[in-house]
């Protein structure tokens, strides 16, 4: 049983690709999505194996990876050693914030009622409560806290056009999800800066349009070696979470598993170890690693 419970906020630094492994669409590899809301998200099994094959680099020591994350299922990669459950635990990571291009500021941190509850509601269940107020908007409309983004008495965003109203609750969620969200750090105070200025409240409905369509996608040539030129059918598309999006996932841990009393941790020795390694670190998650996709900050709140 998990006693000790936590939310990682996973900040995207450049485009995130945590490929679905199928497609049924015009893109060939398209990025993992909920199928109730269809918003982009991140296995946790994914979160797990990146913070695993990263763990000795963001700080943690070898001897820790197997006690606490579980030794490899593989028969040869586990050299003997006895097959146990791991002592961390990380859930799916879900939306929160996406950045949507405007004509005003650059762009807005784009959220509807719906990825704020969900997360108000992991950080309550993690021990962490957020005390933000209610915020509800219709369709075409939006909530704003910072009237620099207007145009007259308009927010645009893409090609929309959004009729706009300034918030002073969503002002109050803007400004405490920026210091939850981001590593602390003056590297980090432009973009923490940004989210509680710019976050911008879409309807559940509006925000959905964007979490579908506002993805960054990639055309790639696949070149024959022979000719140097391109293979013929070796052009595909590959989809990407846009950087500066917004993630939460949980963070579970127990005691460990191992059944040798000389590896025993508590659950709160667990967690004190594998906080360090992740809290403020730039981990590398999803494919593309060697083009310089995948990179994510982590913020522990817990």
């Amino acid at each position: 049983m998990f006693e000790k419970t936590a939310a990682v906020f996973l900040y995207a630094i450049s485009p995130v690709h945590m490929g679905a492994g199928q497609a049924v669409d015009v893109i060939d590899n398209p990025i993992q999505r909920e199928r109730h809301t269809q918003h982009p998200c991140f296995a946790g099994s994914g979160i797990k194996g990146a913070v695993r094959h990263s763990y000795t680099a963001l700080g943690g020591t070898k001897e820790d990876i197997d006690r606490l994350l579980g030794p490899d299922a593989d028969p040869e990669k586990r050299q003997g050693k006895d097959l146990h459950a791991g002592a961390i635990s990380f859930g799916d990571a879900q939306l929160v914030a996406l950045p949507v291009r405007s004509l005003k500021g650059g762009y807005v941190y784009a959220t509807c009622p719906q990825a704020l509850a969900r997360a108000q509601r992991l950080l309550q269940l993690t021990g962490k409560p957020a005390q933000w107020p209610t915020v509800q908007v219709h369709d075409g409309e939006c909530l704003f806290a910072n009237p620099a983004l207007l145009s007259g008495d308009k927010l645009h965003l893409e090609a929309f056009e959004y009729t706009a109203r300034a918030s002073e609750p969503l002002a109050k969620i803007a400004a405490d999800l920026a210091q939850r969200a981001l590593p602390e750090g003056e590297a980090q105070q432009f973009f923490r800066d940004k989210i509680a200025s710019d976050l911008v409240l879409l309807s559940d409905t509006d925000f959905g349009y964007f979490a579908n369509n506002a993805m960054l996608v990639e055309p790639h040539v696949r070149i024959n070696e022979t000719t140097g030129t391109a293979d013929d059918g070796g052009l595909f598309y590959t989809e990407n979470l846009p950087p500066e999006s917004l993630m939460i996932a949980p963070l579970l841990a127990s005691q460990t598993r191992t059944g040798k009393p000389e590896n025993h941790l508590s659950a709160e020795e667990v967690f004190a170890r594998i906080q360090p390694v992740l809290h403020g670190k730039l981990l590398q998650i999803g494919g593309d690693a060697t083009t310089g996709r995948g990179l994510v900050t982590a913020k522990v709140e817990g």
